[in-house]
């Protein structure tokens, strides 16, 4: 039985979403900004977007598989016309219940699973450390830049 129910799970694991290419953006071999570059992605170019690392998505082209920037992608089914009325968007979220618009923000390109296993660091802390400035330099940079104090009151 339990045979049964993960061959009926395994599609999907492949199960790719339609997605827009919304700028001129390379094709990468791996999810880094340093990986080879496989070729160049026109704007509104059609793709399947499958699995997505960090601030990276595996897309499928007619030009090949890869890896494209998250935000280069609009999801959905296609991309909006030049002089179209929003009648079709309209129509489709009376269909589906959805508009296909999509909106992403805050991607620091972590996973949950790094943030929740992150460790302290010593040593890098102490680096920062030596960033801090104490009061009196911060006051002496503020009056040479004939800076006033303005007094901001906390929220409660």
């Amino acid at each position: 039985m339990r045979t049964i129910l993960l061959l009926l799970l395994v599609p999907l694991l492949a199960w790719a979403e339609p997605a827009t290419i919304v700028r001129n953006t390379e094709l990468k071999k791996s999810p880094a900004t340093d990986a080879p570059t496989l070729t160049e992605l026109a704007a509104t170019t059609a793709v399947e977007a499958f699995e997505r690392r960090a601030g990276w998505v595996r897309v499928k082209t007619a030009a090949g598989e890869g890896w494209v920037k998250m935000l280069s992608l609009r999801y959905g089914g296609g991309i909006a016309r030049q002089g179209s009325s929003g009648f079709a968007q309209l129509f489709n979220v009376a269909r589906t219940g959805a508009s296909g618009t999509q909106v992403t923000t805050g991607v620091r390109g972590l996973e949950a699973e790094q943030i929740a296993n992150a460790q302290p660091n010593a040593v890098e802390l102490k680096k920062m450390q030596q960033f801090a400035a104490t009061p009196q330099a911060a006051a002496k940079f503020a009056a040479q830049g004939k800076l006033q104090p303005v007094a901001v009151e906390e929220p409660q």
